[in-house]
């Protein structure tokens, strides 16, 4: 008999199934019984499409689809029982959240609500913006604006941009390590090199460490970053700092 989902991994596949297009995209290859005619439905590549499937299929731990016979081509794909479990469960948790929305104001909340949903070490979660999205083939390089007037990117791949939906306009979170934030004093000389965040805010926290100084910084616009200074940097609160992040290292999710 096969395995079916257990609740925590029903939980980790759905984590964001009310805003990304993982779980609609296994709708619709369930509807017409075909992935890239799914893909065409849900606007995406068929890349892009099998990188969903897999990721559903891989937080889910058991197989969501299995080989059709027939289908476009002369063969196709249906779900598995997993998968239909799978969209049930879906369908409930769309159900709820929309519940829940209509006693809310949506446009305001939803950015603190999709933090709070979130279940990640990345410490540093900030509200932003799309203000651009830029594809060269397989990678995107997203421009995000946060509070304040402040500018950061992210560089993703293009199905994950396709699969997130992203655009001008679109409400997000940008997350990244604290390992990943590399803070110095502002006054410190150092070039920056391409695909390189820069910011600049005030020292609020230091906590002195062998391996490193944890520095709490306060933005312009009144966000707080977490991220690390070389051993006895000298940082105190009150420093005027700067903080660097690869563009990779800075991840994006959806905020509602």
């Amino acid at each position: 008999m096969p395995r079916m989902p257990s609740r925590l991994q029903l939980a980790g596949a759905l984590g964001h199934a009310a805003t990304d297009k993982r779980v609609e995209i296994l709708r619709l290859v369930g509807e017409c019984g075909s992935i890239s005619q799914a893909a065409r439905s849900a606007g995406v590549s068929y890349k892009a499409a099998w990188q969903a499937l897999d990721m559903l299929s891989n937080l889910a731990g058991v197989p969501l689809l299995e080989k059709a016979v027939g289908g476009a081509g002369g063969g196709g794909a249906r779900l598995t029982k997993a998968g239909e479990q799978l969209l049930r469960a879906a369908g409930e948790m769309a159900r709820s959240r929309e519940q829940v929305l209509k006693r809310l104001d949506s446009r305001r909340a939803s950015p603190a609500l999709a933090a709070l949903g979130l279940r990640t070490s990345m410490r540093n979660q900030l509200p932003a913006t799309v203000a651009a999205l830029h594809v060269e083939g397989p990678l995107a390089r997203v421009e995000l604006e946060l509070p304040g007037g402040l500018t950061i990117a992210s560089r993703i791949t293009a199905e994950s941009a396709q699969l997130l939906g992203l655009s001008a306009g679109r409400e997000v979170l940008a997350l990244c390590k604290a390992t990943a934030v590399a803070v110095e004093a502002a006054s410190a000389r150092k070039r920056s090199r391409a695909g390189t965040n820069v910011l600049e805010g005030r020292a609020t926290r230091v906590s002195r460490g062998g391996l490193g100084d944890e520095v709490g910084v306060q933005l312009a616009g009144g966000q707080g970053l977490v991220g690390f200074a070389p051993a006895h940097s000298g940082l105190r609160v009150g420093s005027a700092v700067r903080m660097r992040m690869d563009e990779s290292a800075v991840v994006v999710a959806l905020a509602g």
